[in-house]
């Protein structure tokens, strides 16, 4: 599939819609970014390689991993390229790439010679998944080996300890120094298992257009080094969450139901009152990570929702720019959101813009939907706020002189949506306190910001 955009795509996707073409092209460009990051890397790979052969043996190592990747790729390519194009392959890919191109050798320094290393757990976890016959080694890291999309196992051995994987007839072994040897074999549902009591798979959350991974072992941009799964409950109650967010997404209109298909995983993480009742969730998105999405344990299946529904616009919005150019803004950090307390960059608070104009729809239908009164009059409220945060923000940015041709039609299509969200209204007071709440918070900023 070509990865270009219609003038009436970029308007559906201004409105905070967009179907499944539009959806499987923003996602089809930026698998061709993704592929191309992958060849600069084998290429630095491979002449990092060549240049240390006999005197540096993690390179050395790297170059037979990035051949045997090579390899997988050419024989069986949709079993490779589920590992290529995972969400947090992208972030290491990038770190490769900047270890290699500054002339970082991996005996230099234990950064680089540690994502180097990673690489073989991508060709293991690729050639795994392919059926074929191989043999490598990967090294232990933070007391297990693991294996991207499918899981970890423990192993008691020293950081750097080799240990060999051999796949034949859909069965995979590893062994390791300092524990017996484990055998895996794929399940019906295509999850890797283990009688061995040191296997963790990843746990897969079903439902949606798409499985969708729940990554508790690879923090990935989200944080720093291996991390303990979760507790079995723990789990349990994500796939709950997941399961009942499920509907409240298609309530929330097709659009926030269909751009699922752009979701490969969550990333778990923690705070202070994280899952609490009225604790703070939180969620994120970075734009090497597209398809991850980071979330705390939220109090409710309405926030996991709420949170999926803002954080997808951000992947939707980054796969757009990078196909078509919005803006020629300048990265200075000047402009005010109500959302946020600092300055934002032109691009941060387009993004910032239209996620919350989605969250405004996404509550609207909520608020429509819902039976509860008490879940209702919350719906109405987010909404509102959304709304008239969203309000406050977009004649900035329809005044904007250095949007582009798509970035006019985008930013009119945002206005548009807005102003037919005007209806149905929510009752009276919601709408009284949320313009309260962005005055105050212009008014706070203008003070500690003046012009």
């Amino acid at each position: 599939m070509t990865a270009t955009l219609t003038a009436d795509q970029v308007r559906d996707l201004g409105q905070t819609e967009g179907d499944a073409d539009t959806i499987a092209r923003l996602a089809a460009g930026q698998h061709t970014r993704r592929l191309l990051l992958w060849r600069v890397l084998l290429d630095a790979v491979d002449a990092t390689g060549a240049a240390g052969a006999g005197r540096d043996p993690a390179a050395a190592l790297a170059r037979d991993h990035a051949g045997l990747l090579e390899t997988i790729e050419r024989a069986a390519p949709a079993a490779a390229r589920q590992v290529l194009f995972y969400s947090l392959t992208g972030p290491w890919a990038e770190r490769c790439v900047q270890w290699l191109e500054t002339g970082t050798h991996p005996g230099a320094a234990p950064g680089a010679a540690r994502d180097l290393a990673h690489l073989g757990s991508l060709a293991a976890a690729a050639a795994v998944r392919s059926g074929l016959g191989f043999a490598t080694r990967v090294p232990v890291h933070g007391g297990r080996i693991t294996l991207p999309t499918l899981g970890a196992l423990a192993c008691p051995a020293p950081d750097g300890t080799p240990a060999e994987l051999t796949g034949e007839h859909g069965r995979l072994t590893l062994r390791a120094p300092g524990r017996p040897p484990a055998e895996l074999h794929p399940d019906d549902t295509g999850s890797w298992r283990s009688p061995d009591p040191g296997w963790t798979p990843l746990h897969t959350l079903d439902g949606g257009p798409r499985p969708v991974l729940l990554d508790d072992l690879d923090p990935g941009p989200f944080g720093g080094g291996a991390r303990d799964a979760l507790r079995p409950e723990e789990r349990a109650r994500w796939a709950g969450l997941w399961r009942d967010a499920l509907p409240l997404l298609g309530l929330g209109g097709a659009a926030r139901a269909a751009e699922l298909a752009l979701l490969d995983c969550i990333v778990p993480t923690y705070g202070p009152a994280a899952g609490k009742p009225g604790g703070a969730h939180t969620s994120g998105t970075t734009s090497t990570a597209f398809g991850a999405v980071m979330a705390s344990p939220p109090p409710g299946p309405a926030h996991l929702a709420a949170g999926l529904a803002h954080e997808l616009q951000h992947a939707k919005l980054t796969a757009l720019s990078e196909l078509t150019p919005l803006h020629t803004v300048g990265p200075e950090p000047r402009h005010w959101a109500p959302w946020r307390p600092e300055p934002r960059p032109f691009h941060a608070l387009l993004h910032g813009t239209y996620a919350h104009l989605a969250l405004a729809g996404f509550w609207q239908h909520l608020a429509v939907a819902l039976d509860d009164a008490t879940e209702r009059d919350h719906a109405w409220a987010a909404h509102a706020r959304c709304w008239t945060q969203v309000g406050a923000v977009l004649p900035m940015l329809r005044g904007t002189r250095r949007l582009t041709d798509a970035g006019r039609v985008f930013v009119d299509a945002m206005a548009d949506r807005h102003e037919r969200l005007r209806e149905p209204a929510p009752p009276e007071g919601h709408v009284v306190r949320a313009t309260a709440y962005v005055e105050t918070a212009r008014t706070l900023w203008l003070r500690q910001h003046p012009r």
